[in-house]
């Protein structure tokens, strides 16, 4: 009944892309798109809740912890079971696939990834994993839109953008954000699209927003309603948090990943990989019960007026009222997330960290402002300050201010705080971007080997071979010989550009047809003067190993057809403009269905 129902629902969208002009296509894709991003949104967050809520339950009959420590080795064990027997042994995870596929591979994501990041992510974190959903919420709604628009053919531009579509529909469902949707769409994963491009991922992302609300119950999502206004007198504090959150984003960007490629290289089965790293995890989540899960209810805790519940069902519950081991508890928290978010990745869990930079940023804005006001320097609003931070790691983190600024906007419910946000994210972005060239997504594409920038041609170009555009039967001549070989060679060829080797092959000049054109006229000059006389030395040489992007700079600098081409110090062949132009529209050809 189901598979007659969708096959119906098929023959209705061709008649349909028959019969609407491309851009009114585009709008309807943009709709179910983004009513299907959503629905994964409420599956995973559903699921995720559910599990948190069963182990606080368990966790208030006994009086223990523990049962947080045994959920996140059972779920970290179940998702490694599943990548092996249901999803062919891998799985991609980060958004950083989102950017690769986009940059790279036409905008075309395996249809498994309409449902592996949902299964394993809600098994990783839904079980306590110290990770988050919405990465995998993103890579599902981009799949959604890279299928889509497979399945009714339409081009590579149009696939980009329902991508986005996909993505910015995630991310409004999750937060019921839609401006943070559209905005970390294109901030984020889709940095070239048009002003065009606007209306479409707008209306996938308010649709994504819209189901959400509809069909989600609101406590499940990250909302805030406490809050004070903002005081201009705290301005100098708020600056100190930006730089406070900006080193912080730097401390967990490089610990991530270092905790991740940890892992990466330990010589165990993923079984045996997955108990090892699930069980420090567990350790770490029984003494901090905290960092259980996306961890979005001790945010919500933080920022209300009684912050020592956080130390409930704690080893420390007998200090709830004790404001600095409270301020311990967080500040050590806050310094462990990075290693415990690395753990649940690295061991064989998926999630994200977009989640964990918010929950970062809460408790480190919370310790930052509890400090100053223990040590009796000032009086800040603890609340305030526990919400900019999250807009500080997330800047700094993902390089994204405006999608940091605008998030936070919207799930504290107005825009009292514009001005610390905008403060905090700036200078936290400005600082991470000093020290930290990438962001940690595009970081962990480069760490790969993946050459990646917001530029499509130069992607394009990165994608070329240059081994493959070099023309290694090139005739060749040595400096003694005299202009009645080289005569007798073009005579013979359509070479217009020929290499002088010595010989050990290595280059030792070129000789230009169109410099040698009235000599070759005199007899007398063509029997007595040498090719060494002739020759010139090469504006540009070009590598073997080189980008085609390196090419193409030095066809620019050296304004002129050929270039020669070494390889390990000895000559190789020659490299025309032509050929890698002709190589770059065929590529640009290839990403595009008509």
């Amino acid at each position: 009944m189901l598979r007659k129902t969708l096959r119906n629902f098929e023959k209705w969208l061709l008649w349909g892309q028959n019969k609407l002009t491309n851009k009114q296509f585009i709008f309807l894709s943009a709709v179910l798109v983004g009513i299907s991003s959503a629905f994964a949104v409420i599956v995973l967050k559903t699921f995720a809740h559910s599990v948190f809520r069963f182990a606080t339950y368990i966790n208030g009959i006994l009086k223990l912890s523990f049962i947080n420590s045994v959920l996140p080795i059972v779920g970290i064990v179940l998702t490694v079971f599943v990548v092996k027997r249901i999803l062919g042994g891998t799985i991609e995870k980060g958004t950083s696939q989102i950017l690769y596929a986009v940059a790279k591979k036409a905008s075309i994501i395996p249809k498994k990834q309409m449902y592996a990041q949902i299964i394993t992510s809600s098994l990783t974190v839904g079980l306590g994993g110290s990770a988050g959903l919405e990465s995998p919420i993103v890579i599902t709604g981009a799949a959604f839109g890279s299928n889509y628009a497979q399945q009714y053919r339409l081009s590579y531009k149009d696939r980009t953008l329902l991508i986005g579509c996909g993505v910015a529909a995630g991310i409004a469902a999750a937060f019921n954000a839609p401006i943070a949707g559209v905005l970390f769409a294109i901030e984020v994963l889709l940095v070239d699209v048009s002003i065009a491009a606007f209306t479409p991922i707008m209306i996938a992302a308010a649709t994504g927003a819209l189901v959400s609300a509809i069909v989600l119950d609101e406590t499940v999502l990250l909302s805030f309603k406490q809050q004070t206004t903002f005081d201009f007198h705290n301005i100098p504090f708020y600056i100190l948090l930006g730089v406070f959150t900006g080193l912080i984003s730097i401390f967990y960007s490089r610990n991530f990943q270092k905790t991740e490629h940890f892992f990466a290289r330990l010589k165990l089965s993923p079984y045996k990989k997955a108990i090892f790293g699930a069980s420090f995890l567990a350790l770490i989540i029984f003494i901090f019960p905290t960092l259980f899960g996306e961890g979005y209810e001790s945010i919500k805790t933080l920022s209300e007026s009684d912050p020592g519940k956080l130390l409930e069902n704690t080893l420390f519950k007998d200090f709830r009222d004790n404001n600095w081991i409270l301020l311990i508890f967080v500040g050590a928290t806050m310094m462990l997330k990075a290693f415990a978010t690395g753990i649940t990745l690295g061991s064989g869990g998926n999630g994200g960290n977009f989640a964990p930079s918010l929950f970062l940023g809460s408790y480190a804005g919370f310790f930052f402002s509890k400090l100053l006001n223990l040590t009796g320097l000032t009086k800040l609003p603890v609340s305030n300050f526990t919400m900019v931070g999250m807009a500080g790691i997330l800047s700094g983190l993902f390089h994204a201010p405006l999608t940091a600024i605008f998030l936070i906007a919207e799930i504290t419910g107005g825009y009292g705080l514009m001005i610390p946000l905008m403060m905090v994210a700036s200078i936290s972005f400005a600082i991470s971007k000093r020290f930290e060239k990438h962001s940690l997504d595009v970081k962990g594409l480069i760490k790969k080997g993946h050459v990646f920038t917001s530029n499509k041609d130069t992607n394009i170009l990165n994608v070329l071979e240059t081994e493959k555009i070099i023309q290694t039967d090139y005739l060749t001549i040595t400096p003694d010989e005299n202009l009645e070989k080289l005569v007798d060679l073009i005579s013979h060829s359509n070479q217009v550009i020929f290499a002088v080797v010595n010989k050990e092959k290595e280059l030792l000049g070129i000789v230009y047809f169109n410099d040698i054109r009235e000599i070759i006229f005199s007899n007398f000059k063509v029997k007595y003067t040498p090719v060494h006389e002739v020759m010139t030395q090469p504006v540009e040489i070009v590598s073997s190993t080189d980008s085609m992007e390196t090419v193409m700079n030095k066809f620019e600098r050296a304004k002129i057809a050929f270039l020669p081409v070494v390889k390990q110090g000895k000559y190789y062949g020659f490299i025309s403009k032509a050929s890698a132009l002709e190589a770059y529209r065929d590529k640009l050809k290839s990403m595009t269905f008509e």
